[in-house]
């Protein structure tokens, strides 16, 4: 199955406000129903699990609602793991209201910020980690390299990518939840997601020329799931 690149509806600008909570909202339960919030979750162990840290910052790149990274932090938690989350997305509308109120969950309070994830505002090593669930398939392969550069340049120890791998079965499923899908425009992102999607190996390639040294885990996960860590390479400052 080739690549084929295309807009989706939500990253356009004119997107209506009442589609875009809808849309959130639908990817909200994709995350949680459908492997989204599992695979970041177990990148997140595998990475206290090395390092031994158990309280680690996060950058969620391109977070959109923040529900994703504040249900990952829910699962953790339980792990004896506590994150500090700072959201980052190009649109404010994107981000939810206030930051400080989107959970119920006490040690879940992260500040947003709207910038470009291609060109992060923040200083080198600013975070244990950056990560993004959804974000790379919206990218040419350019564009991934740059954002791993960036990802690592503002990191300490790791990127985490989460994203959708493209495969004809994966398209054919997609189709057929049209019934349950609450937003049209998220069934519509869907096909182009999964038409734009990347293979692990193809995704291990672009962050490998974004930094030849940095080692690169690669998992398969559930339902067309794709979970990378391109870990930091010691005493790197890019």
């Amino acid at each position: 199955m080739q690549r084929v690149d295309a807009p989706e509806i939500l990253d356009s600008e004119d997107c209506p406000a009442e589609d875009i909570a809808a849309t959130l909202q639908t990817l909200d339960r994709i995350n949680r129903w459908f492997g989204g919030v599992s695979t970041t979750q177990g990148m997140v162990e595998r990475v206290s699990s090395a390092t031994g840290v158990k309280h680690l910052s996060l950058l969620e790149a391109a977070a959109g609602s923040g529900k994703s990274p504040e249900n990952v932090s829910k699962k953790v938690t339980r792990r004896g793991i506590r994150l500090e989350i700072t959201l980052l997305d190009r649109l404010r509308s994107h981000l939810p209201a206030r930051a400080d109120g989107i959970s119920s969950a006490p040690l879940f309070r992260p500040r947003s910020v709207a910038g470009n994830a291609l060109m992060l505002p923040f200083g080198d090593g600013t975070f244990d980690l950056v990560s993004c669930n959804l974000f790379a398939h919206h990218l040419n392969e350019q564009e991934i390299v740059q954002f791993a550069r960036e990802s690592l340049r503002v990191s300490r120890l790791a990127l985490l990518i989460n994203d959708l791998v493209r495969h004809p079965l994966h398209l054919g499923l997609v189709y057929a939840a049209y019934p349950i899908m609450s937003s049209r425009v998220a069934w519509l992102d869907g096909l182009t997601s999964v038409r734009r999607a990347y293979v692990p190996r193809e995704i291990c390639s672009f962050v490998r020329s974004a930094c030849p040294r940095a080692r690169v885990e690669i998992t398969r996960n559930f339902l067309f799931r794709m979970g990378v860590i391109v870990w930091k390479p010691a005493g790197s400052a890019s």
